[in-house]
């Protein structure tokens, strides 16, 4: 599921085919038949991180500011000032490792993805994530019954989305956080990313995604070429 979810990405910014429709449509497929997700959403989402990353109330993926976390400094003393505490934040790095990592996919993504494509009415979405459901559910339910399925799925989601939000914050929280300043977008870019050692497990791990700067600024090239 984890290696999936860095094939849609590759997908998804259009940097496998020369052609953006077979893009497109492989994109539904992987991220659709193979992970249960829509299309739509991820694009929805993604589309704005890149443009504005790191950008408080622009880029979704800080939107857990300040509701669990404080996040950069100018954000974190803004808080200080107005005397907001909707969390003991001077915990945050260890109960981060508790509702971060363990808890984003199977706990919110998991609702959420049905909930957007029904008030969306993004139907061929919709259609898509069945077949996923469906499939899982005539391969396993006659091997495990119906607790050790939706155990199993469970399990899936909760190790995945350990790995995918390791990955996916490693190299965007520790860089500058803060409102959109309408900085020129290259400087943008830099600011918000930083790149993680290259090795070959990490490259593997992260979908190549520890050339987290190259990536950014670079979106529909392709993964493999990162590193040039």
């Amino acid at each position: 599921q984890a290696q999936a979810g860095w094939l849609q990405h590759d997908f998804g910014h259009l940097s496998v085919f020369r052609t953006s429709r077979w893009n497109h449509w492989v994109h539904k497929f992987v991220i659709g038949h193979l992970k249960g997700a829509p299309a739509s959403w991820w694009n929805h989402l993604h589309f704005q991180h890149h443009a504005k990353p790191n950008c408080f109330r622009k880029d979704p993926d800080v939107n857990m500011h300040p509701l669990f976390f404080a996040l950069g400094k100018t954000l974190s003393v803004e808080l200080g000032v107005q005397k907001k505490k909707f969390m003991p934040y001077n915990h945050q790095h260890k109960y981060f490792f508790i509702i971060g990592p363990p808890a984003l996919v199977p706990l919110y993504f998991q609702w959420y993805i049905f909930y957007f494509v029904v008030q969306r009415k993004q139907w061929a979405d919709l259609a898509w994530m069945l077949t996923f459901y469906i499939r899982f559910v005539l391969t396993y339910l006659p091997l495990l019954g119906v607790k050790g399925m939706l155990g199993l799925i469970l399990l899936v989601r909760f190790i995945e989305s350990n790995w995918f939000v390791w990955v996916t914050q490693m190299n965007h929280i520790p860089m500058h956080i803060d409102y959109d300043k309408n900085v020129d977008w290259f400087s943008t870019q830099l600011q918000a990313t930083c790149n993680v050692h290259q090795s070959f497990f990490n490259d593997w791990f992260s979908g190549h995604l520890n050339f987290q700067i190259e990536h950014h600024l670079f979106p529909t090239m392709p993964r493999h070429n990162y590193w040039k």
